[in-house]
């Protein structure tokens, strides 16, 4: 299903599996603008299975004139005190040649409208702290800086040595 937009040409669509090897140049280019290739683990198999198999997160896919220009990856969290669940948007990335034409916020609009349809209190992700470009277009988009939460994050050993202690 295709999703057409105001931007002339430019349409969002919901990935399919045959897009895992373009959802993954999309998260590689992320990656390399936020100067944390070297961060990247994923590869085609495990997006597969966690998007495919498992529907752990949902891709959109905006194109331009045909061309895939952008993508926003996605999932369910839950909100305790509105009793909702909301949409944390995980990855929000145009290319760098198609900025500027209204993508990101037409990509952010749909997320949004998605949020309202699916009944959800809330769309949220995070920003990092240099990032000034997309945060002022959060910003100007309404978005609120939540700067009284800090961000913590388990992973790898960490991770497993706390798991280990159950």
């Amino acid at each position: 299903m295709k999703i057409t937009s105001k931007i002339p040409d430019f349409i969002i669509r919901f990935a399919v599996e045959k897009d895992v090897r373009l959802i993954l140049q999309f998260i590689k280019e992320l990656a390399e603008y936020e100067k944390l290739a070297h961060e990247v683990t994923a590869d085609e198999t495990i997006l597969h299975d966690s998007l495919f198999k498992r529907k752990a997160a949902e891709v959109i896919i905006g194109e331009y004139n045909n061309e895939p220009v952008s993508f926003a990856l996605f999932f369910n969290n839950f909100s305790t005190f509105l009793g909702k669940p909301g949409i944390y948007l995980e990855d929000l990335f145009v290319k760098p040649e198609y900025r500027k034409l209204g993508i990101g916020k037409t990509m952010l609009s749909y997320l949004s409208k998605l949020a309202i349809d699916r009944d959800c209190g809330r769309v949220e992700w995070w920003c990092l702290d240099w990032n000034t470009k997309s945060i002022e277009f959060y910003k100007r988009c309404g978005a609120e800086v939540m700067d009284d939460w800090t961000v913590y994050r388990l992973t790898g050993k960490s991770l497993e040595k706390l798991a280990g202690e159950f």
